[in-house]
């Protein structure tokens, strides 16, 4: 999409440099990489721990009010700890 938008906008830029780019943001901690179906890959500016709901029709994330509770999780691996859990609900209308 991006990339898309500067072409569009007349703006000389490879599609390599949008993602070299986007991973120096994830690396800098601006962004956070969300995949949900293995095809895309979606970066959110809200780093914070936080949800979302994916309108399928619309192919757009949204943000979960904060109060998910996620309870009876299993105990990681010896020698890990659990990072954070991103939770996705994927929404169709009716």
């Amino acid at each position: 999409m991006l990339f898309k938008e500067a072409k569009q906008a007349r703006i000389a830029v490879s599609l390599a440099t949008v993602y070299n780019t986007l991973r120096q943001f994830i690396r800098a901690g601006l962004l956070r990489p969300l995949a949900i179906d293995g095809t895309k890959l979606y970066f959110d500016t809200n780093v914070s721990n936080h949800h979302h709901f994916y309108l399928e029709d619309q192919c757009q994330l949204v943000d979960m009010p904060a109060n998910v509770r996620i309870t009876n999780m299993p105990a990681p691996p010896k020698g890990y700890a659990i990072d954070r859990i991103d939770v996705v609900a994927r929404l169709r209308r009716n």
